[in-house]
């Protein structure tokens, strides 16, 4: 069906209706602004990852299953928010965005059919109207020529009349006659030609006119079902994501383990005491004297005759805690102040942090270097003497760090139960500066503990090294070194040495950072490792010895 042929006489209704169908456009383009706004608040109410899970330090990290499983929740809905903002922008860029630039056209477009419309209309009117005036024309040419008819013949027919009044009104005649055909002729062809127009404005113009608002009315259909499709394939595009972040939700609820958690717990309140033991009886009737029979009940005696109540009470003095509100205890560098289980994993916590930075430091060492060789190499790179300060002190980083997981290491060791041995064989040491420790043989019992792979003890403490060297028998070399820098030795028990000088090896680092060496003197002490280039020999047996 055609606008032109079936609504020819339509022009304002189509034009009602055209209007509408924009209305109607723009209508739904703000339902769509409305609904992607909707999907912005939103998605943005979705974050509630800063607000249930805020930023905390290592030790606050969670551990039990629940919590990580929430905090999994919460990263999989900070991902579904983000799929209902793109919900949003695509809305707002294919759909919403799309529409109003649509409709800008429409209407730019029906303003030009319809002022195309009116023209054609009007062009029809003009015609229409000079036809019209030479119709009337010729109608008033008519009568007057009727009226001159009349006027002559009845002058004719006057006796009375003159000749020149018969003439006249005969001239007068024949002059309205002219005229009249003359309007005839002019009403004529302005019929003409206006039926022409005519035909030509309802078979031509005005047909191709709703033409062209049929097809933009429809084109505009068209636009609102490819919209509402595209509404549609916004939400379907984000369905899969959406569906793993569900997904990611019930293996998170899954991964939920109650047995798991309970462990944590014990993990991590576990104090390591024993529980207290029984109170023993103490009886204060010992001196009393005694003027029952020989049936009155009895008391334990303790050997010799004597409670100590003293005794039996301080077991249990410092485990009362448990039963009660635990005292508040300063915090100490060494974490006595903590339960052994749980000094335990804080020293262990604190040395893993501590051999990271050392790593760091090892690193940096060696990238110093490599580029101390490519400078002396190549000079025009740069002077190898400016790198000198900077590997001096990260040398003297590493020394502190290693004497810091030393001194964690020995408190961990006491902890563990395994320290009492060297602890009885040293007098002092000082908190902050540990030597070498568990060198009572070649083999090293410092090496006890396995689960550290970075034994590093530091700078030596002039007190450290007294026992060192009491054995009668020298150690064999098992290999030769080469000092790179040089030492000062000021600490009992290390050894100066200058650059370039050559030692015996006698005793290999174990993994603290020092090196047992012998000079040719016979004089022994400990070395940085990190300051000499060490070669061990295959076959160490029958190595010379010097005393």
């Amino acid at each position: 069906m055609s606008w032109g042929t079936d609504l020819w006489d339509q022009f304002e209704n189509l034009d009602k209706h055209t209007q509408w169908g924009i209305d109607f456009l723009e209508r739904y383009a703000k339902f769509v602004k409305e609904r992607l706004e909707i999907e912005q608040v939103y998605a943005k109410q979705l974050r509630l990852v800063k607000k249930y899970c805020p930023k905390r330090s290592k030790e606050d990290e969670p551990r039990f299953t629940s919590c990580l499983s929430f905090y999994s929740i919460l990263n999989e809905l900070n991902d579904y928010a983000g799929q209902r903002e793109v919900v949003a922008e695509e809305m707002g860029h294919k759909v919403y965005g799309e529409l109003m630039r649509y409709s800008q056209d429409l209407k730019a477009e029906r303003k030009h059919h319809l002022q195309e419309g009116r023209k054609a209309q009007q062009y029809l009117d003009q015609c229409w109207k000079h036809m019209d005036n030479s119709k009337k024309k010729f109608e008033r040419e008519c009568k007057e020529a009727e009226k001159s008819q009349m006027m002559y013949e009845r002058l004719d027919n006057d006796i009375n009349a003159t000749k020149s009044e018969v003439e006249k009104a005969k001239s007068q005649l024949y002059l309205r006659q002219h005229m009249a055909e003359e309007s005839k002729n002019e009403y004529a062809a302005q019929l003409q030609n206006f039926n022409g127009e005519q035909w030509k404005h309802f078979n031509v113009a005005i047909p191709q006119i709703f033409k062209n608002l049929q097809d933009m009315d429809e084109r505009r259909t068209v636009k609102l079902g490819e919209t509402y499709r595209s509404f549609a394939e916004v939400e379907r595009r984000v369905i899969p994501i959406v569906s793993k972040c569900l997904e990611g939700m019930v293996t998170a609820a899954k991964n939920v383990d109650e047995r798991k958690d309970s462990a944590i717990v014990v993990e991590s309140f576990k104090s390591g005491f024993e529980p207290p033991v029984d109170f023993p009886f103490e009886d204060f009737s010992q001196n009393i004297q005694r003027t029952g029979s020989d049936s009155t009940i009895g008391t334990p005696k303790t050997e010799g005759g004597k409670p100590d109540p003293k005794t039996a009470i301080s077991r249990t003095k410092n485990k009362l805690w448990l039963f009660g509100k635990k005292p508040k205890a300063p915090t100490l560098e060494d974490l006595s102040h903590l339960p052994p289980e749980q000094r335990r994993k804080k020293l262990q916590q604190r040395i893993d942090e501590l051999n990271k930075e050392l790593q760091k430091e090892m690193d940096q060492r060696d990238a110093l270097n490599k580029m101390k060789d490519v400078y002396e190499k190549n000079p025009q790179m740069g002077d190898p003497g400016s790198l000198q300060p900077k590997i001096s002190e990260t040398i003297c980083n590493m020394e502190k760090l290693r004497s810091e997981i030393h001194k964690n290491e020995s408190w961990l060791a006491e902890v563990e139960g395994k320290h009492g041995s060297r602890s009885e064989r040293r007098p002092s040491a000082d908190v902050n500066h540990h030597a070498p420790q568990g060198r009572e043989s070649p083999e090293g019992s410092y090496t006890d503990d396995h689960s550290q792979e970075h034994r590093s003890p530091p700078q030596p403490d002039p007190h450290e090294f007294d026992d060192e060297f009491d054995d009668d028998d020298p150690l064999p070399a098992i290999g030769h070194c080469k000092a790179l820098y040089s030492f000062d030795g000021t600490n009992e028990g290390t050894l100066v040495m200058n650059e370039n000088e050559v030692l015996y090896v006698i005793e290999e680092d174990k993994g603290d950072g020092w090196t047992r060496v012998r000079k040719q003197n016979g004089v022994e002490g400990y070395v940085p490792t990190s300051y000499v280039e060490i070669t061990l020999e295959k076959n160490s047996k029958g190595a010379v010895t010097y005393i």
